[in-house]
């Protein structure tokens, strides 16, 4: 009986505590919630924290508030203004902003929201590109197509509730049958300017070698007449020295003259000599005057 009466007692606190639980939620600081009474919009939460609802008629929806990133997996192809196709791999990053329209555009389906996106920067993408070069296009007007075309996609992600934070391109480059060619003209082109430059090597390599040929000509030519003319000249102050010395005593200079033949003749101690022994030559080996 006792236990009859807990039970009933409890029956109470316990769909007391499912009415609770059925009424209490929370909404995380990275979510948006939606508020649903019998399938119509009651209220947007922006606020993270402990709210409340009406059980059973009312249901809540949440929503991701943070910067999500669709990566586009299949590169597409765009038409540059020289009529140049070129594969290009992109991303979109974007966020909810208005939940409620975001819920009323596409029904809170991100699938469909990215689709959205895709297209309105697809379309803005090859708008730009059709206005540019293949070289402005990698390098110099790059940022400038960002800017412009996430000013025109965010027109069309605004109708539905959303904003393009940003759009980066990947990867931009030919298509495999159009790279072939650039990189045989680029090798063709590198080969040519090579051989210029080993042509023009060559040519100053010729005119170096050539002026260094006549300034060595010049420089030796130079240098043989000053030897030459300082040859001349010492042999004309060894004539006049050997005259001085003449002139101021012939017959010592001729008994030095005689010595030097002696020094030149008997150089060594095998050294054999055969003359007359009157001979001019042993002049000053009879007397000291050289007189016989």
């Amino acid at each position: 009986m006792r236990d009859r009466l807990t039970l009933i007692a409890g029956v109470p606190l316990l769909l007391l505590l499912a009415f609770v639980s059925m009424s209490v939620f929370v909404v995380d600081q990275r979510q948006y919630a939606i508020i649903f009474q019998l399938g119509e919009v009651k209220e947007i939460i922006k606020e993270a924290g402990l709210k409340f609802k009406l059980p059973l008629i009312q249901n809540v929806r949440y929503f991701d508030r943070r910067i999500l990133t669709k990566d586009i997996s299949e590169s597409e192809r765009f038409l540059t203004s020289e009529k140049q196709n070129v594969i290009v791999d992109y991303f979109i990053k974007w966020r909810i902003v208005d939940p409620q329209l975001y819920y009323q555009a596409v029904s809170g389906d991100r699938t469909r929201a990215e689709i959205r996106l895709n297209q309105a920067v697809n379309a803005g993408l090859r708008e730009e590109f059709g206005k540019r070069t293949v070289k402005e296009v990698i390098s110099s007007e790059r940022d400038a197509i960002m800017r412009q075309m996430n000013e025109r996609a965010n027109k069309d992600a605004k109708s539905i509730g959303v904003e393009i934070v940003d759009v980066r391109l990947k990867r931009v480059e030919y298509p495999d049958e159009v790279s072939d060619n650039v990189y045989s003209r680029m090798a063709a082109e590198r080969k040519r300017i090579a051989n210029e430059r080993r042509s023009r090597g060559a040519a100053d390599s010729e005119r170096i070698r050539a002026d260094a040929d006549r300034q060595r000509t010049v420089i030796e030519a130079k240098a043989s007449s000053e030897a030459l003319q300082i040859k001349g000249e010492g042999d004309a102050r060894a004539s006049a020295i050997y005259a001085e010395a003449y002139n101021a005593d012939p017959e010592f200079y001729s008994f030095y003259r005689s010595l030097q033949a002696y020094r030149a003749s008997f150089a060594g101690k095998d050294d054999l000599i055969v003359v007359a022994p009157d001979s001019d030559f042993f002049k000053y080996l009879k007397t000291p005057q050289g007189k016989r």
